[in-house]
């Protein structure tokens, strides 16, 4: 990671400092949130991959580029808030989360006021296209939110609906910021709808390897069996279902549906999916994700920014956390 980062050392950091800037309040307490949120940010992983693909196709680094990245990220950070209100959540990244230190109704109007800085950031500098792509994005996300939330009361879902709700709730906005960092420096509709197509296979690849850490050992920042906890049918879980005998699916939906707090019987789901193959098959989906991604990539010129993109790829699926 930090060879990507070297890549885009310059960049990087004037982007933080705009970003900084773009969150910047009159009101106190809006402030020091804003100071909170900016000190605890995380891989910086969106923004990064607005910036190179930008700068694969112009060394020359626009000022609309480095607002697609602050936008990108100020929506980002606006889900974020928004979701650990929701997932009734108490930590993000190790850290307290905003409404654990600061109470629900004042997370949800930092939300909002993220969301409003980053629509207002595009108007105010007529970044119109590139708000059309990111705004895409967030009513994806939404919707594979509210999918998720339908289909879980069920416990129905199948392999084609799983990917339909990672390629809104995740992929979207990865795909956005790959769009809107190659539109910020060509200004084409058919490199801007590659990097897009680029970015969502990405974001897939990225979401299964989230959803295969809840089945491993290493220390990830949450608990092994959270989505079982919390009902997410995640790919390594639906191909155990798919494939286990009619006494073991019951099994596994039963202590889904009714144990899911019990750890002894959380663990015995995740070694049903172990010794189904869920774990070997679901790796092999985020693979495949991953080279379809590259295959994408190499249509474009070799350069030192396209190897940079592809190890920021490979980091995504190969991560430890």
């Amino acid at each position: 990671m930090d060879d990507i980062k070297h890549l885009i050392g310059k960049e990087l950091q004037d982007f933080e400092n705009k970003f900084a800037d773009s969150v910047k309040s009159h009101v106190p307490l809006l402030d020091r949130i804003m100071h909170y949120i900016v000190k605890r940010k995380g891989k910086q992983i969106r923004p990064m991959f607005v910036l190179l693909s930008a700068r694969l196709f112009s060394n020359d680094i626009q000022e609309s580029t480095y607002r697609a990245a602050a936008l990108v990220e100020l929506l980002h950070t606006a889900t974020l808030v928004h979701d650990d209100v929701v997932d009734d959540a108490n930590q993000r990244r190790g850290l307290f989360s905003i409404n654990a230190l600061w109470k629900n109704k004042i997370a949800v109007l930092v939300g909002d006021y993220l969301l409003s800085k980053g629509l207002l950031l595009s108007l105010n500098n007529n970044d119109f296209r590139t708000l059309q792509i990111l705004s895409e994005a967030v009513k994806d996300m939404s919707e594979g939110e509210l999918l998720q939330i339908e289909k879980t009361r069920k416990l129905n879902i199948k392999e084609d609906i799983y990917f339909e709700i990672i390629r809104c709730k995740t992929a979207s906005l990865l795909a956005s910021a790959c769009a809107a960092g190659a539109w910020s420096t060509t200004n084409d509709e058919h490199t801007t709808s590659q990097m897009r197509l680029f970015g969502e296979k990405i974001g897939i690849a990225f979401q299964i390897k989230d959803d295969l850490f809840d089945y491993g050992s290493a220390k990830i920042g949450k608990p092994t069996g959270i989505d079982i906890r919390e009902k997410k049918m995640t790919l390594p879980l639906i191909y155990t279902l798919q494939h286990a005998s009619p006494e073991t699916r019951r099994r596994i939906i039963y202590i889904v549906k009714n144990q899911n707090t019990d750890k002894e019987r959380v663990d015995e789901v995740i070694q049903l999916v172990k010794a189904s193959g869920g774990i070997d098959y679901t790796r092999q989906k985020m693979l495949q994700y991953r080279d379809e991604a590259l295959e994408i990539l190499h249509r474009f010129p070799e350069s030192e920014i396209r190897n940079g993109l592809e190890s920021l790829v490979r980091f995504t699926t190969d991560r430890t956390f």
